[in-house]
């Protein structure tokens, strides 16, 4: 029984692997990591403990462990332009519940983007402000800029006295104005955090905003979006936050962070070091193609009055198709992977079945992909939606259009196939 469902698991592995590999992969959280980052993945780090800083461990054995942990904290710092570094949350939603639990009490007033408007769940009082405990109020937003509205967000600073606004976000088309909202937040002494799990990739590649530079207090993010590393979390902060973040970290809510995810994110530090600044280039480039191509097919592609977007996101009003979760389930019958979307205005009951759906270039950028590609698959989406051609004959057009496109770019190594899976299969 057991090697029976051994080879059950291998065998749907295998399936999932062929399948994604004839997909355009179009969701904006989803990246793919090189070679280099899965083979330390599958190594005897993912078996050890090291809790502690490096070099000062409460666990023997870890010498190695420092040496690479070490050097990962020093790119970071690098890359990111911070004072202070900790790679221990294991997701981006640690990384921001670690946030709360460093700067604020419980009943503390948070403000933050609501999630129609393009926040997290993780700052929401339904989430990980909930679970601090935290009274969550909406930051203002301008609907038709895509972005926060900054003279009635100053006045509700002013009148809330929130203990941290969170930026950034889980939708976010164009920077934010992280200089205003600071300068109004300095005033009530309270922080400003930014949330760029999205544009991580982005930022360390010179190409959105500098939120540590721009007057963030932290950088919390996840790092496997725009940021090709593994899945895992970052905490960028000042150094005089550094004791209370570390310890919200640990041993707050992390014991042992997951040592072969540390890693691999070093390996994708240094491929984002040599690399990012190309890589992020091109990914906004093949958005802003993406959904120009799109907008001329007819499309409501939101914010085309501000070029659509700043960033590796493309927003799509599809109401007049039905809506967003049956959008999202056409495309993938075509082999065309999207996510349905709440946009401003939807109402949070509509979370189901929202207004939009929401396209990323992340991935197809690392497979090598530029603005001509982005024609061809805005008319694959244009031929499953507005035409209504056979999904299951655009998905033998897509399987084919993939052929080209199976190699890993912006990477150190680039001779396997991003899917190829391994020979157990």
């Amino acid at each position: 029984m057991i090697s029976k469902n051994l080879f059950h698991i291998r065998r749907v592995i295998k399936k999932h692997h062929q399948w994604r590999s004839s997909c355009i992969n179009l969701i904006a959280s989803e990246n793919l990591t090189s070679w280099a980052v899965r083979e330390v993945l599958a190594s005897d780090f993912g078996h050890r403990y090291a809790e502690g800083e490096p070099y000062y461990r409460f666990y023997n054995g870890a010498k190695f462990i420092d040496e690479v942990e070490a050097l990962a904290l020093n790119l970071a710092k690098k890359i990111f332009k911070a004072e202070h570094v900790n790679l221990k949350p294991v997701s981006g939603c640690q990384a921001n519940l670690a946030v709360f639990y460093a700067l604020t009490k419980p009943n503390d007033a948070v403000m933050a983007l609501s999630i129609s408007d393009g926040g997290h769940i993780s700052y929401m009082d339904f989430g990980g402000a909930g679970i601090r405990n935290l009274k969550v109020l909406g930051l203002p937003f301008n609907p038709e800029e895509m972005n926060i509205d900054v003279d009635a967000a100053v006045k509700k600073i002013f009148e809330i006295k929130p203990k941290i606004v969170f930026l950034g976000g889980s939708v976010i088309l164009f920077p934010q104005p992280i200089k205003e909202i600071k300068m109004a937040v300095k005033e009530v002494k309270g922080y400003v955090a930014y949330d760029g799990s999205h544009v991580l990739g982005l930022i360390a590649g010179g190409q959105f905003q500098d939120p540590l530079g721009e007057g963030a207090d932290i950088l919390s993010s996840s790092t496997h979006k725009t940021f090709p590393g593994p899945q895992g979390g970052i905490i960028c902060c000042r150094k005089d936050l550094a004791e209370k973040m570390d310890k919200a970290i640990f041993p707050g809510l992390v014991s042992n962070h997951h040592l072969h995810h540390i890693a691999g994110l070093t390996i994708a530090l240094l491929e984002m070091e040599k690399f990012g600044v190309e890589y992020a280039k091109q990914t906004i480039k093949n958005a802003k193609a993406l959904a120009e191509n799109l907008y001329n097919y007819g499309f409501d592609v939101v914010c085309a009055n501000k070029g659509f977007t700043e960033s590796h996101q493309v927003l799509i009003n599809v109401s007049k198709f039905g809506g967003g979760k049956p959008v999202a389930n056409l495309l993938e019958k075509a082999n065309i992977i999207c996510n349905k979307n709440l946009l401003p205005r939807d109402k949070p009951k509509s979370a189901e079945n929202p207004s939009g759906i929401r396209l990323g270039t992340p991935e197809i950028t690392r497979l090598g992909m530029k603005e001509g590609e982005m024609e061809q698959i805005a008319t694959f989406i244009k031929q499953t939606i507005i035409d209504r051609e056979k999904p299951e004959v655009i998905a033998k057009k897509v399987k084919n259009f993939m052929r080209k496109f199976s190699t890993l770019k912006y990477c150190f190594q680039k001779e396997k196939k991003a899917y190829e899976y391994f020979s157990l299969y």
